[in-house]
């Protein structure tokens, strides 16, 4: 039997850079797996979306279908899963619905990459970080964000890391920065937890800048660490389906 299709769903974006992110994430992905049947879909604002790649697979292939969303929020949550209920069931492929990309270990590693690369030499004793995430309206979506800047405080030794939402939530990656330099941070970093540059991503990093943000990294974008949480959540998807069967 051949190995199941992956197919890779983004929130898809007006924004051109997000697509190329998304391809060369795709790309990356391939790379570090050979053989692998990856294909892309696009929840709105670019195509394909994700009934016309999967109209394109065979009808005797599985398929596990990965959101690549570092929250579990609405999208994942109730949007795919409509999507996929509303497929044929006597027709098409089988498929299987992964977890979203976050949170996960690996991800710390992609901020801390990007981070680095924006703001070299950084003394994390003196230093604050603002985990800056999309935001949502899904409380349990903005808790995860909150755990994940206590985690990696823990881990890495920053002098403080607090949650920031760029909508939706509160506070604003501007107001964590001014937060943080008011309570006598010598220094106060952002780190952009978005997969793909664009309207969040420009938003943050202007509002931080303004507001004296010393350094703002970009999107995690085609790094080694995103493409191998790829993976990670793609067998374990297969590992639930025979567990299952």
């Amino acid at each position: 039997m051949p190995e199941p299709v992956l197919v890779a769903v983004a929130h898809g974006s007006a924004d051109p850079r997000a697509s190329a992110t998304v391809a060369a994430l795709a790309a990356m992905t391939r790379e570090r797996s050979p053989g692998l049947d990856l294909r892309t879909a696009f929840l709105g604002h670019a195509p394909p979306s994700l009934p016309q790649v999967l109209g394109t697979i065979e009808a005797d292939r599985e398929v596990v279908v990965l959101p690549l969303l570092l929250t579990a929020a609405y999208h994942s949550k109730a949007d795919i899963p409509r999507m996929l209920a509303r497929m044929p069931r006597t027709r098409g492929p089988r498929v299987s619905y992964g977890a979203t990309l976050g949170p996960h270990p690996l991800l710390l590693d992609a901020l801390e990459r990007r981070l680095t690369e924006a703001d070299p030499g950084t003394d994390p004793a003196r230093t604050a970080v603002v985990l800056a995430a999309a935001g949502s309206s899904d409380p349990e979506a903005n808790a995860t964000i909150t755990r994940m800047a206590a985690q990696w405080q823990a881990r890495t030794g920053w002098l403080a890391v607090r949650p920031a939402y760029a909508s939706a939530a509160e506070p604003t990656p501007a107001a964590a920065v001014t937060g943080l330099l008011r309570d006598g941070a010598p220094r106060v970093v952002v780190a952009t937890y978005l997969l793909a540059p664009g309207l969040f991503a420009d938003r943050i990093r202007h509002a931080a800048l303004a507001a004296g943000a010393a350094a703002v990294s970009p999107a995690l974008g085609a790094c080694a660490e995103v493409a191998d949480v790829m993976l990670d959540r793609f067998a374990q998807a297969g590992t639930t389906r025979r567990t299952a069967a």
